[in-house]
């Protein structure tokens, strides 16, 4: 929906799961030479500063990344992804936060390709500003994320990682997310795809769950992170997921030891809980083996607009 403006939750406990979870993906994609795709549907503003503007006004960063920033005990996994978010604050104080994209394209190497689509037009343009004069490497398009996907799968390079994440404001948007995914994967079986979504009371967000995991023939993992239990009235997101089909094979021991870590620290007063769900347990089969995701410190310095 235009109403909605990611920048009110930049840095959130979603955002710390989703970036988390991306950062672990790219970085398994560039162990090979062969360049890849990355493909956001619903791509927002790019990056945001979090000291003036939306995000300060709910200030849900504080509960979120701010959180894990002065920890000395944190996992290998999400140090790696702290020290992204302190790439981009020089002065050690946490001021700017990366959407997907600006995190997407400090792993961008010069063989890669970015593709964003965002609906928005005031955020479509922060956008454009982020990424200027990128010529073909990294295209931003104003536009359907979920029609657009169809037009670039399967990329020239047959490898790519799709991040499907809309606002879900629109009840329709559950239904979409599960038809692009669906149709994706008729167009293009090897993709790796990254859905995520909020746990809320609402019906079609358990819905969503419900079919996400029931799909066949694929490999996937459901890894869901709630700061909270559902409040009485039934109203307001207490936690999200992430679904990733065809995930990398050490994902689920890195998020297996990543998750009980974060459902302690960003939980509210001790009702942080996690869930970790992955297509063998229902098939009873064993993921493939694939390599092992190797840390290699990023490049690139795109610039960053404030919503």
């Amino acid at each position: 929906m235009l109403s909605y403006r990611h920048a009110f939750h930049a840095g959130n406990h979603a955002d710390v799961l989703k970036h988390f979870i991306l950062l672990n993906l790219l970085r398994y994609l560039a162990q090979k030479d062969k360049p890849y795709w990355f493909i956001d549907t619903h791509a927002g503003a790019g990056a945001y500063g979090l000291d003036a503007g939306y995000a300060s006004q709910n200030a849900e960063y504080e509960t979120g990344i701010a959180r894990l920033w002065q920890q000395a005990d944190l996992p290998a996994a999400l140090a790696d992804y702290v020290d992204q978010i302190r790439a981009i604050n020089p002065s050690g104080n946490l001021t700017l936060y990366p959407g997907s994209p600006y995190l997407a394209a400090r792993m961008l190497r010069e063989q890669d390709r970015m593709r964003l689509f965002e609906l928005h037009p005031t955020d479509v343009d922060l956008l454009g500003k982020t990424f200027p004069d990128a010529g073909g490497k990294i295209i931003v398009t104003r536009g359907d994320g979920f029609a657009g996907l169809k037009s670039l799968l399967p990329p020239p390079s047959r490898r790519a990682l799709v991040l499907i994440d809309p606002s879900y404001e629109d009840k329709a948007d559950y239904q979409q997310v599960f038809h692009a995914l669906t149709d994706s994967l008729e167009r293009f079986s090897t993709g790796v795809y990254a859905i995520w979504y909020p746990r809320l009371q609402r019906q079609e967000a358990q819905r969503l769950s419900e079919r996400l995991t029931r799909i066949k023939g694929v490999e996937w993992i459901d890894a869901t992170l709630n700061i909270g239990t559902p409040s009485r009235d039934g109203f307001g997101m207490y936690g999200s997921s992430m679904f990733i089909v065809n995930p990398p094979w050490k994902l689920a021991e890195t998020l297996r030891e990543c998750l009980p870590y974060l459902a302690k620290t960003l939980g509210n007063t001790g009702n942080g809980s996690f869930s970790l769900l992955e297509s063998s347990d229902a098939t009873g089969k064993s993921a493939p083996p694939a390599a092992r995701p190797t840390f290699k410190r990023a490049i690139g310095k795109p610039r960053i607009s404030r919503p």
